[in-house]
């Protein structure tokens, strides 16, 4: 497959990158800054410099065009401010799923938070993150026209992996590697059958493929 991932500098995305690339795939990891390039190609990946807060749907649309599908990683990421957050995790993810839509790509996955909530209530700058995450899922739900899958993980740690994973409709409050969230999305990218499904992931028992198969028995 050819896939093009939004964000393609993050901690989570370069993992997927490398997972992917491994496997065999063609990947393409969207950035922000040039100086960023060398490490998508070291993780196997091309690496497409395009900023998301300023480029058109076209622009995006003509870099998704011949893609099997896409991933929605980015995130304004620690530091930033609630303006931020409305730029790249809300208008950005709306984007890319425009530019899927005008390039012809169907799959979409992206890369939410636990509680993400458009009427999530608070003043802080995580109030607005879970805000603008939760108006991004439901703007991309809304999509007839994309085989969408939205993958909320709990509190991400830098562990290492472990491959077991508890992954359902809702999953409770926990803790999971970024190396198990690169997994899973590498698993749903192959599993069709999870579209139309909002997940939650934290660690647990599951083998990442056996939980992974079970939800896309139910997304039949």
């Amino acid at each position: 497959m050819r896939i093009v991932i939004a964000g393609g500098h993050g901690q989570i995305a370069l993992r997927l990158e490398r997972l992917l690339a491994a496997r065999g795939d063609e990947v393409a990891g969207i950035i922000r800054k040039p100086e960023q390039a060398d490490d998508l190609r070291q993780a196997g990946a091309e690496p497409v410099v395009l900023d998301l807060e300023s480029a058109s749907v076209d622009a995006v649309a003509e870099v998704l065009r011949g893609a099997d599908a896409v991933v929605f990683a980015a995130g304004a990421g620690p530091g930033s401010d609630a303006a931020r957050k409305e730029t790249v995790d809300r208008a950005a993810a709306v984007l890319f799923a425009d530019a899927a839509e005008r390039a012809g790509v169907r799959r979409y996955v992206i890369v939410s938070s636990m509680g993400a909530d458009a009427a999530h209530r608070g003043d802080g700058v995580f109030d607005a993150y879970l805000r603008a995450k939760g108006a991004a899922d439901d703007a991309v739900r809304s999509r007839t026209t994309l085989d969408w899958t939205v993958l909320r993980p709990g509190s991400l740690t830098n562990d290492a992996g472990k491959g077991q994973v508890s992954l359902a409709a809702s999953t409770g409050h926990g803790a999971i590697p970024r190396d198990d969230v690169a997994a899973v999305l590498a698993e749903l990218l192959d599993t069709p059958a999870t579209a139309g499904l909002t997940l939650e992931l934290i660690s647990g028992p599951a083998p990442v493929t056996v939980a992974v198969a079970v939800k896309g028995v139910a997304g039949n």
